[in-house]
């Protein structure tokens, strides 16, 4: 049997887990104490590409596969993180909520071409949004350590430190992927890098900036601006005091909500399901030592 829910908290989730075989999961978060209820669960599929929402350690640790869908939304993310960088350039959200309001309001902007564009991840996407800012005139360099510098040339940027990154650009585009090492990445020290009249992308995950000190920088004009998809909590409280700032533009974490992209999850999904429950090993694993180990 197949069943499609609306994912609760506590208990309540904690009592669907335990009747489940197999879960499709967006971005609720499974900890450690939910996976010990899962008494059935023998695999967690990913609708996405991080797996920060999910305690992995623990899943092993029960046997329990997890997968994901790897590259997926990439494109997606890569058109919406350049899509911000144009917005927040040109004012066309604030253009456009003055419209709305009966208000004839004409914004002066800037051009992307010209810009420096630092681009702070150079996976998936970091190499799409290199690639896709190619025909925009515009100098594209990135820092990642765990990309040759070779391969980042390959990709279209020049390779910098972090610090040169922050003090060189003129939009800095975040794409890592949370961890230990990246969270608060962007802390108050490494914000105060960053160029009076630059402005700040965040499409990957809200806690690889430190969200306090960016409200900081923001409210005291240390930084432009900031475009930001992700957050330290979500879904994004009311008190939030970014809410407050006009030079923020803020969306509900919806840069990969494309239909291709959704669309394409959910295959990446099925074919792993399939593959699990026909004897095969999934072709998208978090934790393979499950399968070495014999568990599953």
């Amino acid at each position: 049997n197949v069943e499609r829910r609306a994912v609760p908290e506590g208990e309540e989730m904690r009592t669907i887990l335990g009747e489940c075989d197999a879960i499709i999961l967006g971005n609720e978060k499974l900890n450690r104490e939910d996976l010990s209820a899962a008494k059935r669960l023998k695999i967690i599929a990913r609708h996405g590409v991080g797996v920060d929402n999910i305690d992995v350690a623990a899943a092993t640790e029960r046997g329990i596969a997890v997968t994901y869908t790897p590259q997926s939304n990439a494109d997606s993310v890569a058109e919406y993180a350049i899509m911000l960088m144009l917005d927040i350039l040109r004012n066309f959200h604030k253009a456009s909520g003055e419209l709305v309001k009966g208000r004839w309001a004409r914004f002066v902007g800037a051009e992307l071409m010209g810009k420096t564009v630092g681009i702070i991840g150079f996976g998936s996407i970091g190499r799409r949004v290199a690639r896709k800012l190619s025909g925009f005139d515009v100098k594209i360099i990135a820092h990642d350590p765990f990309v040759r510098e070779e391969d980042i040339k390959a990709g279209g940027a020049l390779p910098v430190t972090l610090d040169e990154l922050l003090m060189s650009s003129d939009i800095v585009t975040l794409h890592v992927s949370l961890s230990p090492e990246t969270r608060h990445l962007l802390n108050r020290e490494r914000l105060k890098l960053m160029k009076k009249d630059a402005f700040l992308i965040n499409t990957s995950r809200g806690s690889v900036v430190d969200e306090k000190a960016l409200y900081e920088s923001l409210k005291a004009k240390d930084i432009a601006g900031a475009a930001l998809d992700v957050f330290e909590q979500e879904p994004l409280q009311r008190d939030n005091p970014l809410l407050e700032l006009e030079n923020v533009i803020l969306s509900p974490h919806m840069a990969n909500f494309t239909i291709e992209a959704l669309t394409r999850m959910d295959m990446m999904n099925a074919e792993d399901l399939k593959r699990f429950f026909g004897g095969q090993t999934p072709l998208y694993v978090v934790n393979p030592k499950v399968f070495e180990y014999g568990k599953c």
